[in-house]
């Protein structure tokens, strides 16, 4: 997916339509080619977008995805609150993790009847000693709090805190009557999706996620090993010295 923004002047004018068919990724940078890689879903290009289009009514958000960075998620998240436009979020296959943040901002949520979320909580990775160890798992769990809240936000009383956690501990999925009863899913359409053809993408997608990670953690890896000590080398013999052996095996010639 190359296009994740567009606006249908034909048939509403007023109508933006956004789609999250892929991870959810900020820009990064190619170490082996020297250059910058712009991510069509960071929360930097949605700003971008978004500005272009101040007086949209409407804003439509498909989503496909298995989720992915949560920084960016929450800065997706504000920037639907903040717009004046009422958003409906359809889901078009899976809103797993990061995606499933995402449509807690939506006024309104259609999942068809094959569809699924799926809620777990944050991981990261940390390196270090073991004092920062526990400050990463720390700031873990204090970020949740906040990632919890808006779930509950747009559960509107049908979900506590208690079973949600539970439900993120679990790395639970959602199907789209799951959903509804927890205040996640407003609609079940009736339109179907093609969920072979979905899964099929989605898996490209998560391929290049993993392999992605890999390189983060050899990266890592590298940063934290470090540096060989120089062997050290015999010191250079003096310049007088060279040439009295020089003399003498002419001499002995």
């Amino acid at each position: 997916m190359r296009t994740i923004w567009k606006l249908e002047q034909s048939v509403s004018p007023d109508t933006l339509e956004m789609y999250i068919y892929e991870s959810i990724r900020p820009d990064s940078y190619d170490w082996w080619n020297d250059e910058v890689i712009t991510s069509e879903t960071s929360a930097n290009h949605f700003r971008e977008e978004l500005a272009k289009y101040p007086n949209a009514k409407f804003i439509n958000l498909y989503v496909n995805s298995y989720g992915g960075d949560v920084k960016e998620a929450m800065g997706i998240h504000s920037q639907l609150k903040r717009h004046q436009a009422c958003v409906t979020g359809y889901v078009d296959g899976f809103a797993a993790s990061a995606a499933s943040y995402i449509l807690t901002a939506c006024d309104k949520v259609v999942m068809a009847s094959p569809t699924m979320q799926m809620l777990h909580d944050m991981w990261n990775m940390s390196i270090g000693n073991a004092r920062e160890h526990r400050k990463n798992a720390e700031d873990l769990d204090a970020i949740m709090k906040g990632n919890r809240q808006a779930y509950l936000d747009k559960s509107n009383g049908k979900l506590n805190e208690e079973q949600l956690i539970e439900i993120m501990a679990a790395e639970t999925w959602l199907t789209a009557t799951q959903c509804f009863e927890y205040g996640l899913c407003d609609e079940i359409g009736e339109r179907q999706v093609d969920m072979a053809k979905a899964a099929e993408a989605l898996k490209e997608s998560h391929e290049a996620l993993q392999r992605k990670n890999l390189e983060l953690v050899a990266k890592l890896k590298q940063l934290a090993t470090p540096p060989k000590e120089p062997t050290p080398q015999p010191p250079a013999e003096p310049q007088q010295n060279r040439l009295q052996k020089f003399m003498t095996s002419v001499k002995g010639c």
